[in-house]
């Protein structure tokens, strides 16, 4: 099988609505598998929550779920838009002096009504989504992101998506903290 092209299986979902990846999947089923997985665990540690409990803090950090949400929101973005496509920044991210505030996405979610942020994450990811599959379809995995960094190299997709995978493991252990604060619920 070529892994350029997703397969496409049935998907199992688990008690949180998560989707399993593929157990027998070729490489691109299985690594966008756990990023679908990882992006389904953050949608559950935020899920149901007001104002108040998306920009609940834990000491000694400042960080909050609502701020988790942009942030990722954000990443989704500069990945898959603007890293592998070369795409310019699209609202709300263009409007950003990043140079002069580069944790914007962090703090400025304080502001954000819930069901909007929810939404502005969710918009990305599937954007993002729509992007990866356009990407496999003229490159594969193995293709570079056309914005390169200073030194003129540039990750492959593969290394987008295993990067993005990471991204959502390590803060979805901060999700995890967070959520229980806010209410008691725990994950796994």
């Amino acid at each position: 099988m070529d892994d350029s092209t997703p397969t496409s299986t049935p998907v199992e979902l688990d008690e949180h609505g998560r989707p399993e990846p593929p157990l027998t999947g070729d490489e691109t089923a299985t690594l966008l598998g756990f990023l679908d997985y990882q992006r389904a665990t953050l949608a559950w540690k935020t899920a149901d929550l007001d104002a108040a409990g998306l920009r609940a803090t834990l000491a000694p950090t400042t960080m909050t779920l609502a701020g988790l949400l942009k942030h990722l929101a954000y990443v989704e973005s500069d990945w898959f838009s603007r890293a592998l496509h070369d795409r310019p920044r699209q609202p709300p991210w263009d409007a950003v002096d990043w140079a002069a505030d580069p944790d914007w996405d962090w703090h400025s979610a304080a502001d954000d009504d819930p069901d909007e942020l929810r939404a502005l994450w969710q918009d990305e990811v599937d954007r993002s989504r729509a992007l990866v599959a356009e990407a496999l379809t003229t490159g594969g995995l193995d293709q570079v992101a056309r914005r390169r960094f200073e030194d003129g190299t540039g990750p492959s997709l593969r290394w987008i998506v295993v990067h993005m995978i990471e991204e959502y493991a390590r803060h979805n252990g901060h999700a995890d903290l967070l959520r229980e604060h806010v209410d008691g619920q725990v994950g796994e």
